[in-house]
């Protein structure tokens, strides 16, 4: 009879517990390029209990959850929904919002407003 130590049941028991999403990724606010995307990624969700410690020396957030940082990247997402499926997880999709793109004119910062000033701080 084949018998399962306590560690490994727990550990069988996180992974099929866990949910995965699956997003693809927006584009940073600090670049103007769309480069990288294009492709889905799967992440894991952050367990609440996930055995959060507070490193002495840095003062950064500690876990020994090694699955919170693990990220995988597909070209679509059929194929991220089919990788989750055979893992056996349970999965999300998150779809991506539209973006609105409004259209301005360089000229719009000339333009004459009656009455009193707008006033524009830069700091």
């Amino acid at each position: 009879m084949f018998m399962l130590s306590m560690s490994t049941l727990f550990l069988v028991l996180l992974l099929l517990e866990r949910s995965v999403r699956i997003f693809q990724p927006s584009k940073p606010a600090t670049q103007s390029g769309k480069n990288g995307t294009r492709h889905w990624r799967i992440d894991f969700d952050i367990l609440e209990d996930g055995n959060r410690w507070e490193n002495p020396l840095m003062g950064w957030s500690s876990s020994a959850d090694y699955q919170q940082a693990l990220q995988i990247k597909f070209a679509t997402k059929q194929s991220a929904i089919q990788f989750a499926e055979k893992q056996g997880w349970s999965y999300y999709v998150q779809e991506p919002k539209p973006v609105k793109f409004v259209k301005k004119s360089y000229a719009d910062n000339y333009k004459y407003f009656p009455g009193k000033l707008p006033l524009i701080k830069t700091k």
